[in-house]
């Protein structure tokens, strides 16, 4: 699976256990690891340790950058190239499953995720309250709160992409 990850939230939290729990080896894309904006706020380095710490005790996963090329066609022959041969693509994204579609068996993250432990949290829902110094911490696993408020990265978010996020949700 590539998703951007920015930042790990209680969606993302489920389909992560999900993906280990269901593959033998998996393996998890840091979609547009080569962007830093207000789509993007946390380094490459950062969304790896949310991701392990989210999945910590597991070792049959690993974490790919996957660089953010602008050009549908070239992208999806660097993931070819780093991901090879796959028993399952996983991807919200319908341009990415057009993309893929015909190299992977593409499915939707919710099919491996129990109803019950279905999450209706996104990415711009957790920037958007941390933008606005809400309660963005209800909505990422409490590791994941602890490891980006002690760093103060949601505060070196708001500084930086706070204004531009909330002019991208009020556009």
């Amino acid at each position: 699976m590539v998703a951007r990850w920015k930042p790990v939230h209680l969606g993302h939290a489920a389909v992560l256990r999900a993906l280990c729990d269901q593959g033998e080896q998996v393996l998890i894309g840091i979609g547009s690891a080569n962007r830093y904006d207000a789509r993007n706020p946390f380094t490459v380095e950062e969304t790896v340790a949310m991701i392990r710490l989210v999945l910590a005790g597991r070792d049959d996963f690993q974490v790919v950058p996957v660089d953010d090329l602008d050009d549908g066609p070239r992208w999806r022959l660097q993931v070819l190239e780093l991901f090879g041969d796959l028993d399952l693509f996983v991807t919200a994204n319908p341009y990415v499953a057009s993309l893929l579609g015909t190299d992977y068996r593409v499915v939707r993250p919710i099919t491996l995720v129990a109803e019950a432990d279905r999450v209706p949290v996104d990415g711009v829902m957790v920037r958007r309250e941390m933008a606005r110094g809400g309660d963005w911490r209800s909505l990422v696993p409490p590791e994941v709160a602890d490891y980006i408020g002690g760093r103060g990265l949601d505060s070196r978010f708001r500084s930086e992409f706070g204004l531009k996020t909330l002019a991208l949700e009020a556009s």
